[in-house]
């Protein structure tokens, strides 16, 4: 009988974060699974049954990523996950969770299910972004949320001109734009104030930042769309930034093009759930109002 094997990603500088992955850990052991660990991580776990691994190695044959903590945690474990395919299991250790399928109390059912393969993998849409100075490249990278293009010093407003689709769109004097994901649309940039988009649609979202402008509202695109966000040479420098992980400076002048991603991210699904019950449970929503339930 062919192994099975998992990867594990938590925060293992939390105690809790520490102990609950240890019980899961233990668990997908006695059901016969060879349990990965990220070789920083292997150590704080203290599980000799555990293999510590590294690099590209630490997903190739998975047949489940676990990623036990917060959003932060989630969107570590994806950098993992999706350049193989393997589909990622959110267990939600932290505050709101977004990304989680499952919450702390569901643990011990979460890893049963994994175990008897009840589950299905959902295929979530990516951003693929390039950045250029002088048709010359000086950073590539994706993002399963945003990618955001911001500016880089505090005291000064920053002026970027869009174009979607070949067409330039408009010019802004704002903080910065924000190009989302449905998934990403309860994230960044629904503080930014951009609507919430249901994963299931396919689209693409344009949200700017603080923008001094009279048309500054934010865009929903067909997923097929394409992005490109110049930052004016005379302006200041600016910063892109990918899920608030992979951070890159760009000078005046930079152009940053932005796409769907050529690799989705694959997100495990334990049980169907409507997505507003999801939008009501993590946004804790007033669906009752100050009088109470109806009869």
């Amino acid at each position: 009988m062919t192994s099975r094997a998992a990867l594990l990603v938590t925060h293992t500088g939390r105690q809790d974060s520490t102990e609950h992955a240890r019980t899961v850990a233990t668990d997908l052991i006695k059901a016969g699974f060879e349990v990965r660990v990220v070789a920083d991580e292997a150590a704080d776990l203290d599980l000799p049954e555990v293999k510590p691994v590294s690099g590209r190695a630490a997903v190739e044959g998975v047949e489940i990523v676990f990623a036990l903590g917060g959003d932060g945690t989630f969107l570590r474990a994806a950098e993992l996950a999706r350049p193989v395919g393997a589909p990622l299991l959110g267990i939600n250790l932290g505050k709101v969770g977004f990304l989680a399928e499952a919450e702390i109390g569901d643990l011990d059912l979460a890893v049963r299910d994994v175990v008897a393969r009840a589950y299905t993998v959902d295929s979530r849409l990516t951003l693929d972004v390039l950045a250029e100075v002088d048709g010359e490249p000086i950073a590539e990278s994706w993002a399963l949320n945003e990618v955001s293009v911001e500016k880089g010093q505090r005291a000064h407003m920053l002026e970027l001109l869009v174009d979607v689709d070949g067409r330039p769109l408009s010019r802004y004097g704002c903080d910065g734009v924000i190009c989302a994901t449905p998934t990403g649309s309860t994230a960044y940039a629904f503080s930014a104030g951009g609507p919430i988009v249901w994963p299931e649609l396919e689209a693409l979202l344009l949200v700017p930042i603080s923008a001094h402008a009279l048309f500054s509202r934010p865009l929903v695109t067909a997923p097929t769309s394409t992005f490109v966000i110049t930052v004016d040479p005379y302006t200041t420098s600016a910063a892109l930034c990918c899920d608030g992980r992979r951070v890159f400076d760009l000078p005046p002048g930079a152009r940053v093009t932005v796409r769907r991603g050529a690799l989705p991210v694959r997100i495990v699904r334990l049980r169907e759930e409507p997505f507003t019950d999801r939008l009501v449970a993590k946004f804790e929503l007033p669906v009752e109002g100050w009088r109470g339930g109806r009869p």
